[in-house]
């Protein structure tokens, strides 16, 4: 997500955050409203976040497909030093390796999931204003010839997995207006997994500077727009902003002649996390039902929209249950709203 500071703190905490697998889930409330149609792809990301190599992740797909999920994002992290850095690797203890990636990939296929390859670059160092979005590397032939090598590598992976989708980058915003580094790195991975669907993941707020968006096959966005920053805000007061965005995404895919998918929509559950959605640095205390509503005026503001052809909730990833202010919904009771909206369940 585009979210500002030091994602060393972000990467420790996700790492000491690995749920047990086969971990119970809590008893879900009772939902009893239905409100609308979610769209064709039901989505759910998992990031593989642990900072055990032999941490498997199977459990939390389980988890996932329980909820009425029928497409999963599988995101993982490669590492470069800083905004000036040229040279993208994996990091040991903060990248899944690619067992692991593989393993979770091949699972979900299995396990009837339509699935997507995630793989996204972070900064090793970085001050409060510093993350991906902002790379500027001292050498731009070398930066992107790196980046092409880890893309490459993601293809084949995901190709080996069986995966049927590949996101080629992510909320990069000081890269997108570089038209013909994109159809290179595009076009060598078209040539090199021919059957993978291609992504990009632009961010919430810059989606309309992207300027390849004619060479992939998915058109994806992430959502973590500011709704209030009243943290007693009712679900009617989000859905109110919602009203406003709504129609800028719905004009983008229009103008585009195509719809879009959201690739994250995540709130943490603490006061202001739907204030600041993108903010995963932010510390504050507990509010699950903060979260919850966000959830809930989500699922109404966009139930039914013909625009968004697809939605994933960020992430499952996390020890979840009622102390816990991360992002995942799991054993929450925004997981409620996301099995009742997927499922279809309650009374008409």
């Amino acid at each position: 997500m585009g979210s500002p500071g030091s994602l060393l703190a972000v990467a420790a905490l996700l790492a000491a955050a690995a749920p047990a697998p086969g971990a119970p889930v809590r008893r879900p409330i009772q939902v009893r409203t239905l409100w609308g149609t979610p769209p064709a792809e039901r989505g759910v990301g998992l990031g593989l976040f642990s900072a055990d190599p032999t941490y498997r992740y199977r459990a939390l797909v389980d988890e996932v497909a329980a909820t009425g999920a029928t497409h999963i994002s599988v995101v993982w992290v490669w590492w470069q030093e800083d905004l000036r850095a040229t040279r993208i690797s994996n990091v040991a203890g903060w990248s899944a390796t690619d067992e692991q990636v593989q393993d979770t990939l091949r699972y979900a296929r299995d396990k009837g999931l339509h699935v997507t390859a995630f793989p996204i670059v972070r900064l090793k160092k970085s001050s409060r204003d510093e993350w991906r979005g902002r790379i500027a590397p001292e050498r731009e032939d070398d930066w992107w010839q790196s980046y092409t090598d880890f893309i490459l590598h993601a293809a084949e992976v995901a190709k080996a997995s069986r995966a049927q989708r590949l996101c080629v980058g992510s909320e990069l915003l000081s890269r997108e207006a570089m038209r013909g580094r994109w159809v290179e790195v595009i076009d060598r991975v078209r040539m090199a997994a021919p059957e993978l669907e291609l992504l990009y993941s632009a961010n919430w707020d810059h989606f309309e500077a992207v300027s390849f968006w004619d060479k992939v096959d998915v058109v994806g966005m992430t959502a973590y727009w500011e709704l209030t920053r009243d943290p007693e805000a009712s679900v009617t007061d989000l859905m109110l902003s919602w009203q406003s965005i709504r129609p800028q995404v719905e004009d983008f895919a229009r103008r585009l002649g195509r719809p879009i998918i959201f690739t994250e929509v995540g709130y943490p559950s603490i006061d202001g996390g739907a204030a600041w959605p993108w903010d995963e640095t932010r510390t504050a205390p507990l509010d699950q039902e903060e979260q919850r509503r966000a959830y809930e005026a989500f699922v109404r503001a966009w139930s039914g929209a013909s625009a968004l052809t697809g939605v994933y909730f960020w992430n499952w990833f996390g020890f979840g249950g009622p102390k816990d202010g991360n992002y995942t919904p799991r054993d929450k009771p925004a997981a409620d709203v996301l099995r009742a909206w997927y499922r279809q369940e309650g009374e008409r």
